[in-house]
C-alpha cells in the first residue's frame, strides 16, 4: 500500500472513530452539555431578544459600548474608557441569535457538515504525520496527539479567556476534542507501522 492511500485511508477511519466518540461524548455522556444551563424563562427572553436586536440575525455582545456605526477614534477611545465600569455594574456575554424559521432543524446536515469536518482534520493530521520521520508507534500517536491537543487549546481557551465561557464547558470540549485526535493518532499509528524512514 503506497502513502497517498495510507493517508486516505488513515484519515477515513481515524475521522470515523472520532466522529464516533464525539456521538458517544454528546449524547451518551454528561461530558456534552457541561456549563450548558437553561433559562428559566423562555418567553419573556425570546421577546427581549427579538425587541432589541430587531430580530437581525448575528452574533451579539452585551453590554455594547453604545457607539454608532460610524464612530470615530475619538469616539472608540473615550467608550472604551468608561466600558469596565460598564462591565462592573450589569452582567455581560454574547448570544448568538437567528430569527424563527432562519435555522430550521436538519439534523442530517448538520451531522454530514460535522463529519466532513472531522474528516478534514483528519486527512490534514494525517498527512502531517506522513512527512515525519516518526517509526515507532508511540511516535506517531504522540505527533497527532499533540496536534489535537494545539486544536482543543486554539479556540477553547481563547472563548473562555475573551467571553468568559464555563471553565466546565471549556475544558469538556477540549478533552472530547482531543480524545478525538488520540482515536485518530491510533488508527494513523497502526496504518503506517509498517512505513520507516
Amino acid at each position: 500500500m503506497n502513502t497517498g492511500t495510507r493517508i486516505l485511508l488513515a484519515g477515513l477511519l481515524g475521522a470515523v472513530a472520532m466522529f464516533a466518540w464525539t456521538a458517544i461524548a454528546h449524547m451518551a455522556l454528561p461530558i456534552g452539555e457541561a456549563g450548558v444551563e437553561n433559562t428559566t424563562d423562555d418567553e419573556a427572553l425570546l421577546s427581549a431578544m427579538k425587541s432589541t436586536v430587531k430580530n437581525k440575525e448575528g452574533l451579539y455582545i452585551y453590554p455594547t459600548m453604545g457607539l454608532p456605526p460610524d464612530a470615530t477614534h475619538a469616539q472608540q477611545s473615550a467608550a472604551m474608557e468608561k466600558y469596565p465600569e460598564k462591565l462592573e455594574k450589569n452582567p455581560s456575554g454574547i448570544f448568538l441569535y437567528h430569527p424563527a424559521g432562519s435555522r430550521p432543524m436538519n439534523m442530517g446536515k448538520y451531522l454530514t457538515v460535522e463529519f466532513i469536518t472531522e474528516l478534514c482534520e483528519a486527512l490534514l493530521v494525517v498527512w502531517l504525520l506522513a512527512q515525519t520521520r516518526l517509526v515507532s508507534f508511540g511516535g506517531r500517536l504522540a505527533f497527532v496527539t499533540a496536534a489535537g491537543l494545539m486544536t482543543a487549546i486554539s479556540t477553547n481557551v481563547s472563548y473562555w479567556n475573551w467571553y468568559g465561557f464555563p471553565t466546565n464547558y471549556t475544558a469538556a470540549y477540549m478533552f472530547i476534542q482531543f480524545v478525538g485526535f488520540f482515536l485518530v493518532g491510533i488508527v494513523a499509528a497502526i496504518m503506517f507501522r509498517r512505513v520507516t524512514a
